[in-house]
């Protein structure tokens, strides 16, 4: 094979998403924080998916149209930091092939080489020992050793092996990594990603399997796996209208319900008309609800931490139940000069920025990462002059970012590097709704670097971290990124983590969001322990109703 043309380059493009998808649970055990979040493997998977349902039933002929197309549908769905920096590689890739019907090796390997400068240039402060290390030695070394004679075939030999030496690699060049004993999940789901794309090269196109055999670590959580009796996970329910057949995909019952069964069980199924209703126990709600929201939108959504109440009934607590969130109208707003989008996850946590004033809501955090498209929507939905986007996730910033490169015609967006739900609340209590773009998110970028974030949540693996032993199913505290404690018990993880947050001659204000988990018993323990310890702060504590953390609290 001398050439490749566009029907080639998609089945190598789909072979490589699938061989991505069977082993992206393997890739999220990689993750260094012990938390449950639908992280690295996840995100790409979803990310390259969205790539493939560009190009699935494209017959064009040309290269460029496919990757085009592919690399389109990637920045539309991008979602979490290693899917952004993913398509943006292959963005580069596709504007390295420039109105090439058909290409030569030669001209992979420059792809991949542009691909790389594409990827570099998108990230603000690149990080060496990361999946851009990975995709610019192996294409560097394919580079160097591309011939016109040179197969295909020994052309992603190349790619592929040295991916693998970098990957190898990437603990001494991140310290993070070599302290946790992994190496870079991102690097990781690339290389999947090139295997993929060799078999589809000499007619072994990989299927969607999720058979991978994940070591003994990974196989006690896997991420997006079914669930075994003994897992606890997430009760997911929603109700969702179908259609409207011009911007969502046909609905086939039957796929659906296959689709939902991979990744979960006790799933049950009921169609009426054009309503669906589906209720599934997974460790991913987040793609579930992902998986979904292509066939329609939703009317009401409820997720239970089934973990949670697990442990709850074990210590004799009480369980608690998320309230029906309901799903904002999708429709666009009265225009005015300003408006702020946040992302939020808990019905309390979506009151509370409704009262602060956000215009738009976008459903979404630890569990779900909004994608690039999420915001797109919003932007428009918001209808302002001048539109300020609260992330509110280190891994949610790169996405929203990238749909505001993508709207430059429709407003001035501006993208705070808000990092926690903490630093969204302080960054809008500093939100001037008559003032000028620039001042406001100067005002609202500097009021974040004042407020300490910390949350606790539960431990999915048994583990090391900063020097804490961490047990699985243990509650630990996390403070600005950094795990300080492990505890049993819920609220010694809490008072735990206050006691490292607080400086009584620094800070004067305690914020707390109680999370969907907590008891109104164990709420007043931490509320009656601040009391009598911190007499002099003001604490302000309300029901966030969040999952998955069962505290967010932020001290100034």
């Amino acid at each position: 094979m001398k050439t490749i043309n566009g029907q080639v380059l998609k089945k190598i493009f789909i072979s490589g998403s699938n061989n991505l998808y069977n082993f992206y649970p393997e890739i999220d055990a990689l993750n260094v924080f012990p938390v449950p979040d639908g992280d690295t493997g996840m995100n790409m998977n979803l990310t390259l998916s969205s790539g493939c349902k560009e190009i699935k039933n494209s017959e064009e002929k040309s290269a460029y149209a496919i990757a085009k197309s592919f690399s389109r549908g990637l920045l539309m769905g991008a979602r979490g930091n290693s899917g952004v920096i993913t398509s943006q590689i292959f963005r580069g890739f596709a504007e390295g092939m420039l109105n090439k019907k058909e290409i030569t090796v030669e001209d992979l390997s420059a792809a991949f080489e542009n691909g790389v400068q594409v990827a570099y240039k998108a990230v603000v402060k690149p990080v060496e020992g990361t999946i851009l290390t990975v995709i610019r030695e192996s294409s560097a070394l394919l580079a160097e050793q591309v011939r016109a004679s040179m197969s295909f075939e020994r052309a992603f030999d190349i790619l592929i092996k040295e991916a693998k030496a970098s990957l190898q690699r990437t603990p001494n060049l991140l310290p993070v990594l070599k302290k946790a004993g992994v190496i870079d999940s991102g690097g990781a789901g690339l290389i999947k990603i090139l295997e993929g794309m060799k078999c589809g090269l000499i007619g072994k196109d990989v299927e969607r399997t999720l058979n991978s055999a994940f070591g003994q670590e990974a196989a006690m959580t896997p991420a997006g796996a079914a669930l075994e009796e003994e897992e606890y996970g997430y009760c997911t329910e929603f109700i969702m209208e179908l259609g409207p057949d011009s911007v969502k995909k046909p609905f086939d019952e039957a796929k659906f319900t296959e689709a939902l069964s991979d990744i979960g069980n006790s799933l049950v199924v009921v169609r009426d008309e054009e309503i669906v209703k589906v209720h599934v126990h997974t460790m991913t709600p987040g793609e579930a609800l992902n998986y979904a929201q292509q066939f329609g939108e939703f009317l009401k959504l409820k997720i239970e931490n089934m973990t949670e109440q697990h442990h709850a009934l074990v210590s004799g607590g009480e369980v608690t139940v998320t309230e029906d969130l309901v799903q904002e109208p999708e429709t666009t707003l009265e225009r005015t000069k300003n408006a702020v989008i946040a992302v939020s996850s808990g019905t309390g946590i979506d009151s509370l920025f409704k009262e602060l004033g956000v215009k738009v809501i976008v459903k979404g955090g630890q569990t779900m990462n909004p994608s690039s498209e999420d915001f797109l929507n919003a932007i428009k939905k918001a209808n302002a002059e001048n539109i300020y986007i609260l992330p509110n996730n280190s891994n949610i910033v790169m996405a929203a970012n990238q749909a505001k490169e993508l709207v430059k015609d429709i407003a001035n967006v501006y993208v705070v590097p808000t990092k926690t739900i903490p630093q969204g609340i302080s960054a809008l209590t500093m939100m001037d709704f008559e003032g000028e773009g620039d001042d406001n998110f100067e005002s609202m970028s500097s009021a974040i670097e004042s407020v300490k974030s910390g949350e606790i949540t539960f431990a999915v693996r048994n583990t090391n971290v900063d020097g804490v032993d961490v047990k699985k199913d243990d509650y630990i505290g996390i403070y600005d990124k950094n795990l300080v404690t492990d505890q049993a018990s819920k609220i010694d993880a809490t008072i735990n983590l206050l006691d490292k947050m607080i400086d009584e001659d620094e800070n004067s204000v305690i914020t707390i969001l109680v999370g969907q988990d907590v008891s109104s018993d164990e709420k007043q323990q931490v509320v009656d322990y601040i009391n009598e310890k911190y007499p002099d702060f003001d604490l302000d504590i309300r029901d966030g109703k969040q999952p998955v953390y069962s505290f967010l609290i932020g001290v100034e």
